[in-house]
């Protein structure tokens, strides 16, 4: 009676995972397909339209770009050249270092020639003391903030404040714009007056070469772990984050690279300092704020705006990344969890927030019971072969055909990766990656949610390469 009884859960388990899986590569394929429709409808929209007419109209909404800096020294210089030389009538630098043990702020000011000025601050966000302000009077766009040490929210706040135009761009210290992103981030602003927030797309920089804070030629690394990355990042934002746009449900927007109205972000109190999630937490404060509130309102993603962003090269970064992004990803659907299934929260509260508690948060710990107990059961005969089999393309070959179909739409829609050899190595990765790497992603998630407690205010530290090397 016992065997049997244990015999039973370990069937219900092994179903209620099998049904998990195809239920999640399910919603993966829908939004492979709705994202292949927007990106279809963007890309002949572009076509006609005459875009670069903008980068120098004066009638084009000013824009501040806020750059946060905590031990940037090898990367802050390049970023700057580029973000200055970016194609665009009006935008303002604004680099906040925030309290760096390095050198970043000595380069700075060295490298523009910057001397401190008494310029005033509108507090509409409080935020940790800033020490001084620099400029140089022949480099008006560009704005040093040196200020104490109290994380990344906290610098962008402090951008904020020091702002002076009515949309603001984050962006990490550590990436480089493509010139003319800041027309294509825009456009929706321009377009239509309730969008609130937009997010461009994130690229991965390693393997191309950069020279005075601009892209000369895209390549792939040599690295595997950062060719994995360029796999993972296609599919997040080709797919995932156009097929949440197509339905109007988008909870996340990149801290690499979102625009923002600023007079919404001051209203919800600016970015929360006390989370290291700090980038989705503003969007669900915002979508949660603007319902609450009866207004509409549209958070947008453009997958043309291109932020070319390193990422890590070895093991022990890339864990105290994922790490850290699984914990800011829980503290914000925990400070918020009165969103779920939420029927006045509309699409968001019942959709976009299931869906990030369930195949999220949750998701990676039903995963790795599938790989304990679907092959157990079938080692102890409680499994047949043609259920092990569906099982293992469920959850493997499937994510094969995701990988390549998102690297078929970058090739079908803007070509960033044109040779046979660069797109026959990005579908090989896209193929060996459900072989190790994705488990691996896995059980860092793991880690991170068993040390939510002691991590959840951890930032951690990456180790930056300069741009020319």
């Amino acid at each position: 009676m016992n065997i049997m009884f244990i015999k039973q859960i370990f069937i219900a388990f092994d179903n209620s995972i099998l049904y998990y899986i195809l239920i999640i590569n399910f919603i993966y394929f829908m939004q492979l397909i709705l994202a292949a429709f927007g990106l279809y409808d963007y890309v002949k929209k572009m076509h006609y339209s005459d875009y670069k007419k903008y980068t120098v109209s004066t009638n084009m909404i000013p824009i501040s770009m806020l750059v946060p800096a905590y031990n940037e020294e090898s990367t802050i210089v390049d970023n700057i050249k580029s973000l200055l030389s970016l194609h665009y009538p009006s935008h303002e630098v604004i680099v906040i270092n925030d309290g760096s043990k390095d050198n970043t702020l000595k380069k700075v000011i060295e490298a523009y020639n910057l001397k401190e000025v008494n310029q005033p601050i509108r507090y509409l966000i409080k935020t940790k003391k800033v020490r001084g302000i620099y400029k140089n009077i022949n480099i008006p766009k560009l704005t040093l903030v040196d200020k104490e040490n109290g994380g990344k929210a906290d610098a962008l706040n402090v951008g904020i404040n020091v702002s002076k135009y009515p949309i603001f761009i984050s962006i990490d210290a550590d990436s480089i714009l493509e010139s003319d992103s800041l027309v294509r981030v825009i456009m929706p602003f321009i377009e239509d007056k309730l969008t609130v927030a937009v997010g461009g797309i994130v690229r991965i920089v390693n393997g191309s070469k950069v020279k005075d804070g601009k892209l000369e030629s895209i390549g792939l690394p040599s690295n595997s772990l950062a060719m994995f990355q360029i796999v993972e990042y296609l599919r997040a934002f080709l797919t995932g984050r156009m097929g949440w746009d197509a339905i109007g449900c988008l909870l996340i927007i990149s801290g690499a690279f979102g625009a923002f109205k600023k007079d919404v972000v001051v209203q919800v109190s600016g970015y929360s300092c006390n989370t290291i999630g700090e980038d989705m937490e503003l969007i669900i404060k915002i979508h949660k704020y603007l319902r609450q509130n009866n207004l509409q309102y549209k958070v947008k993603f453009v997958p043309d705006p291109v932020c070319w962003t390193q990422v890590p090269e070895n093991i022990k970064d890339l864990r105290g990344q994922r790490r850290r992004w699984q914990i800011g990803l829980m503290d914000s659907l925990f400070r918020h969890k009165e969103l779920l299934l939420n029927p006045k929260a509309g699409i968001i509260g019942m959709l976009g927030v299931p869906y990030f508690w369930i195949f999220e948060m949750i998701g990676p710990v039903i995963e790795v019971l599938g790989y304990i107990l679907i092959p157990l059961s079938y080692v102890l005969g409680l499994l047949n072969t043609s259920y092990f089999i569906l099982f293992s393309v469920a959850s493997i070959f499937y994510g094969v055909i995701l990988s390549l179909g998102a690297i078929l739409l970058e090739q079908y829609t803007f070509g960033k990766y044109p040779s046979i050899k660069q797109l026959l190595k990005l579908s090989w990765y896209g193929i060996i990656e459900n072989f190790g790497y994705r488990q691996m992603t896995t059980l860092f998630k793991i880690e991170a949610i068993i040390r939510f407690k002691k991590f959840r205010n951890s930032w951690g530290e990456i180790k930056r390469e300069s741009f020319n090397e």
